[in-house]
């Protein structure tokens, strides 16, 4: 019978979950294999066991958020109508950010020392890219700059869900959801009728 693990797979999560945390409050420069171990409630040899170094943890971390991140845009389906595709793309992101707030922020917010640089060159954007060049190809816009398009809509969304993180939205989940989908579907509209 082989030895019971010490360190596995639920306390390499919860090590990940609480340092994403420390990032997010306070940057990845504040993070110490000691201070990661205590919030998750373990020992610094089991922060070494399981990562082997606080650089290691640090990458594993942005590593994490951009997993989840994509996750949330992988589950969206694709189907036989780009524009509603389009639009469940914004509330994946929207909810990846309201299901993992801290790892969203290790990703956007953990200032100049970021863990990561989440950009135009990450498949996540080509997710949005080709959505996007699927709304162009089905005529839904005479715009024919997926890359700027995307980029635009990106920038918009991002700011929507800053905002909502940061309570700015109102305390209303409802409220806040449908004005998110309202949101995202007049920022298409805009975007398409500006180009035609």
């Amino acid at each position: 019978m082989p030895p019971p693990k010490l360190h596995d797979a639920t306390l390499r999560t919860a090590l990940l979950v609480q340092t994403s945390r420390l990032v997010a409050e306070h940057g990845p420069e504040a993070v110490s294999v000691r201070a990661a171990a205590a919030a998750a409630g373990t020992s610094t040899s089991a922060v070494y066991a399981l990562f082997g170094s606080r650089e290691v943890l640090l990458s594993a971390v942005a590593q994490e958020a951009t997993a989840r991140f994509a996750a949330h845009l992988e589950a969206v389906a694709s189907s036989d109508d780009p524009v509603g595709d389009l639009l469940a793309l914004g509330l994946a992101y929207r909810d990846s950010a309201l299901d993992d707030p801290h790892f969203y922020r290790v990703m956007f917010d953990a200032g100049p020392a970021r863990l990561d640089r989440l950009g135009r060159d990450e498949p996540t954007f080509g997710v949005l890219r080709s959505a996007v060049q699927r709304c162009i190809d089905d005529g839904a816009t005479a715009d024919d700059d997926a890359e700027r398009l995307a980029t635009t809509l990106w920038a918009l969304v991002h700011g929507l869900v800053q905002l909502e993180l940061a309570g700015l939205l109102g305390d209303d989940e409802d409220s806040r959801s449908t004005g998110y989908q309202l949101a995202l579907q007049d920022m298409w509209l805009g975007l398409a009728v500006r180009e035609q």
